[in-house]
């Protein structure tokens, strides 16, 4: 007999309310960031695990390399299968000048079955303008590989179809960007809020002694440079300074792992009086030895008999009379209740006005 059971995940977050934490914690920089770059190249070098001959790009793509070094080539010639078509993808650091490199990501485009081991040849990474800012070169590393039976069953430890070159791009361009021409800055909060801008704004000025900074909206925050200032000591000043947090009280649940996470002063108005029972789920399997007719051609079978019953257990009602989260989180627990029912009474003291937080099904 096989018993089905829904298991439950639940997480609460210890983070201490009104707890001080770093301005830098909580905004960004405008202007100040990281930017996506792009570029198409062929990884060489394959033992055999390149793409195959229905990869029609990779082909054009050898033979469009090769006519550049002098080579003229047909590209319906070409039969290699230690080459392969990538698609490399990087993060250009801010404030990134020439000559600097960073960590690239390879990862395949075509049939190629692996491209560990191989080299990825000069490829040119653009930004989203279309120019390009930096070159990437240098050997594959998938981490790992695979494993293959005599039998032709294997056992995959990654993908070995994509990868990442430590230190493989390098910069050509820098991002423009001066920070000697700003006259102000503009934080902007990772999760707006208005309260929590004005709070930041608040600090910023009690700590300078000055009218510097303005919270335009729940989530810009304006701050003017002191005349004659050091602006790089200044902008750093600012995001280590401490401010108070109040969290949002939030309720997130993911129902394809039954995980549930609370985060925040959760609060619920007592009493809440709720009603839950189980259903439960069996599963019973019998052999059966299968006969069959006399003088016939058949043979003798053993079957599996499957008979399935569902048990569904008197509701009982549990009273909640408490407004703290953790005698909350008792009372379902208590109750053994399944994410889907979790997510039933959640919903439901949520919409009798009871519950104050911010739920979230995801």
């Amino acid at each position: 007999m096989v018993r089905i059971l829904i298991t439950l995940l639940l997480i609460i977050s210890n983070v201490s309310f009104g707890a001080e934490v770093n301005v830098g914690t909580l905004v960004n920089v405008e202007g100040v960031r990281p930017n996506y770059l792009t570029g198409y190249g062929i990884v060489v070098g394959l033992n055999g695990s390149g793409d195959g001959t229905t990869s029609v790009f990779t082909l054009q793509s050898i033979a469009n390399m090769l006519r550049r070094m002098g080579i003229y080539v047909d590209p319906k010639a070409v039969k290699t299968k230690n080459a392969a078509a990538v698609i490399v993808t990087a993060k250009l650091p801010p404030f990134a000048k020439p000559g600097m490199t960073f960590d690239v990501e390879v990862a395949s485009l075509g049939d190629a079955k692996s491209i560990a081991n191989g080299v990825l040849i000069r490829t040119p990474l653009m930004g989203a303008d279309g120019k390009i800012y930096a070159f990437a070169q240098g050997p594959v590393s998938t981490g790992g590989g695979f494993s293959e039976s005599n039998k032709g069953g294997k056992v995959q430890k990654n993908f070995p179809t994509a990868g990442i070159i430590p230190n493989g791009g390098i910069v050509e361009r820098s991002v423009p960007f001066e920070l000697n021409g700003q006259k102000t800055i503009v934080l902007t909060l990772n999760s707006p809020n208005f309260s929590l801008a004005y709070e930041i704004a608040n600090v910023i000025n009690k700590h300078f002694n000055m009218n510097l900074a303005r919270a335009a909206d729940s989530a810009t925050i304006r701050v003017s440079f002191p005349p004659e200032t050091d602006k790089v000591r200044f902008i750093s000043e600012i995001l280590n300074l401490k401010v108070k947090t109040n969290p949002e009280p939030t309720i997130v649940i993911y129902e394809k792992t039954g995980t549930v996470i609370m985060s925040g002063d959760v609060k619920i108005d007592p009493p809440v009086y709720v009603s839950h029972g189980n259903i439960y789920v069996s599963v019973t399997k019998t052999p059966v030895v299968s006969q069959p007719s006399p003088l016939s051609s058949g043979n003798t079978t053993v079957v599996q008999n499957v008979k399935t019953q569902v048990v569904e257990e008197n509701g009982r009602i549990f009273s909640i009379n408490s407004p703290s989260l953790k005698d909350l989180v008792e009372a379902l627990n208590e109750l053994g209740v399944s994410p889907g029912d979790l997510i039933a009474i959640i919903q439901a003291i949520k919409a009798a006005g009871k519950l104050h937080a911010k739920v979230i099904i995801m």
